[in-house]
């Protein structure tokens, strides 16, 4: 018999029932180091004070109303990120996932009102990820997201990770779009270089492409800067952000230039709940902390904390681990050992960590992680690390 909640997940046996800052709580009252924030999500760790208050507040104000209205708080968190980014315009979704749908969207959009109807073609790269939507799976293309799944959306091309000329031997009077993580997540904590970004955005000024950047997982601080790309000294013409930007609270954003978005005029795209009261509210919360100069340089300053350490864990075990790769609070420990055989032998050590491609396991911790919690999670690792050893003797 099926179960009552579709069984679509491959879940740890463990069940939380409480999160505070970067600890989580066990129904059985065990206390989990989190180094997975949700997925890149809880960037301000579980129960911050000021979003506890931030919803609260709303909530007892207006939860929705839909946009067939002014939502105040909307207002508040698109005037936010349109001045700490590119940005001149922004749309509020629910999900990372619904973010790629409208990315392709206005992007096709904005070439069928420039009287080139033809340029559709999004360009996309090998272990990419983009959500498990038909726009988001036809994105990524590869089998593990397609199978079953068919007829995949089409006007998608694919190219390895990463070869800069096969990028511009690629792009022709169909394209309307490149679109790349910044670092990959799901694909194995794999950065793009800032020379690659850079050549991207030459590429398309030359050729009138858009550069669409998905920044659901790096972006909101997570690797120092407000977003990935601002390392390269680049900006995007399209970029799609989720996960981090509600803390916690579901809640995305697809951020644009003017000239970009300039096909998404009224009934061209929607969301009965994209931008709700409670969600812009906790969202206008997040960027008064991850937005900030002083916060953003405690997380570079973390981050080579937690490298450090973690490059020592490597040393000290050649035989489960082989490097460190990442930027940021987003690392990643490519292994020797089955990645997923470390993460469960993290659980029994009480630590959260979670897998990617590429026999990776990712460390995504929130960006307010201390740095005597960042000694208990590598020292926890260490324990989880000793235990692989031992049963592969």
């Amino acid at each position: 018999m099926i179960p009552s909640v579709l069984p679509t997940y491959s879940r740890a046996p463990l069940s939380f029932v409480k999160g505070e800052g970067s600890w989580l709580v066990e129904a059985d009252g065990r206390r989990f180091l989190d180094m997975g924030s949700g997925i890149a999500v809880n960037v301000l760790g579980h129960a911050h004070p000021d979003l506890v208050n931030a919803l609260s507040e709303q909530a007892q104000k207006l939860w929705h109303v839909s946009n067939l209205y002014t939502i105040p708080e909307q207002q508040k968190l698109a005037d936010k990120l349109v001045a700490a980014t590119f940005a001149d315009t922004v749309f509020f979704t629910n999900s990372g996932t619904e973010t790629c749908e409208l990315a392709v969207k206005m992007a096709r959009k904005h070439f069928y009102d420039a009287g080139q109807p033809e340029r559709v073609e999004i360009i996309a790269f090998e272990g990419s990820f983009h959500g498990r939507s038909s726009a988001g799976i036809a994105a990524a293309g590869s089998e593990k997201m397609t199978k079953g799944f068919g007829p995949v959306l089409g006007g998608f091309r694919h190219l390895k990770w990463f070869d800069l000329d096969e990028v511009r031997e690629a792009v022709n009077d169909k394209t309307a779009a490149i679109l790349v993580e910044p670092v990959q997540g799901e694909g194995g904590i794999r950065p793009l270089p800032d020379a690659a970004l850079k050549g991207l955005r030459e590429i398309c000024d030359e050729t009138g492409t858009l550069l669409i950047l998905d920044e659901v997982q790096c972006g909101m601080g997570r690797t120092g800067r407000l977003f990935a790309h601002e390392w390269a000294g680049i900006t995007p013409d399209i970029m799609m952000v989720a996960k981090g930007i509600g803390g916690g609270f579901p809640l995305g954003a697809v951020l644009a230039t003017e000239k970009a978005a300039d096909g998404m005029t009224a009934g061209t795209h929607g969301s009965t709940y994209g931008g709700n009261p409670l969600g812009c509210a906790v969202g206008a919360a997040v960027m008064d902390h991850v937005a900030d100069a002083g916060f953003l340089a405690e997380v570079q300053r973390k981050a080579g904390l937690l490298r450090q350490k973690l490059e020592g864990l490597v040393a000290g075990h050649p035989q489960v681990f082989e490097s460190v790769r990442g930027q940021g609070l987003m690392l990643g420990l490519k292994c020797r050992a089955t990645n997923l055989d470390l993460v469960k032998a993290g659980y029994a050590n009480e630590v959260i960590t979670v897998p990617a491609g590429d026999n990776v396991v990712r460390l995504l911790p929130p960006l307010t992680i201390t740095d005597d919690e960042i000694a208990e999670a590598v020292t926890r690792l260490d324990a989880a690390a000793t235990e692989l050893e031992k049963s592969a003797a």
